[in-house]
């Protein structure tokens, strides 16, 4: 008997842990890569373009009624390519961004992390043109500069520390999917 109580005690403890693990704290790392969908560049006429990169780290820093605040960056890069038979263009997006977000804790969904907010970035886009009997074009930065950003997004802790995750807003990509990991 005293051993089935030792282990269900081990049992409650370990799962009251494992619950309260999920959630987003303050102190709470989190790293995510993502694959973005839907163009983040508006009005440029391209016929190919790399699918949307980044990386984001959000650390929990100040708790705010029924949720956390947390800040950290942002780093993404997009392609694009417009050629036909006597030139190429091409864009190459990059953003470097500072992130603060709301994560909502209010909510009774175990291993759900919900969370809205906003990024200052440094939008850098560059261009080049190229004809293709040899001569180029460099353009060098086009339109770079700063951009405000809202956000928001869900993740879903699957494994342990490892979840998926859904961002909308306007970075590199419209629709950002990927993996987080909590350490």
């Amino acid at each position: 008997m005293k051993k089935s109580s030792f282990l269900a005690l081990v049992f409650l403890a370990l799962t009251t842990s494992y619950a309260k693990a999920q959630s987003f704290d303050v102190g709470t790392n989190v790293i995510s890569a993502g694959i973005g969908l839907g163009s983040g560049l508006n009005g440029y006429d391209y016929n190919s373009s790399t699918p949307g990169f980044s990386i984001q780290y959000d650390r929990g820093i100040w708790e705010a009624g029924p949720g956390v605040i947390s800040l950290g960056g942002y780093l993404g890069f997009k392609d694009y390519k417009y050629s036909n038979s006597d030139f190429q263009q091409r864009w190459n997006y990059t953003i470097f961004g500072a992130r603060g977000a709301y994560h909502y804790t209010g909510l009774d969904v175990e291993n759900l992390d919900v969370y809205g907010g906003v990024m200052l970035s440094f939008n850098s886009l560059n261009y080049s043109y190229t004809y293709y009997n040899g001569i180029g074009y460099v353009g060098g930065g086009y339109n770079s500069g700063p951009g405000l950003s809202p956000f928001v997004g869900a993740k879903y802790y699957f494994a342990g520390n490892l979840a998926a995750y859904g961002e909308l807003g306007f970075g590199v990509d419209i629709l950002n999917i990927g993996l987080a990991y909590k350490f």
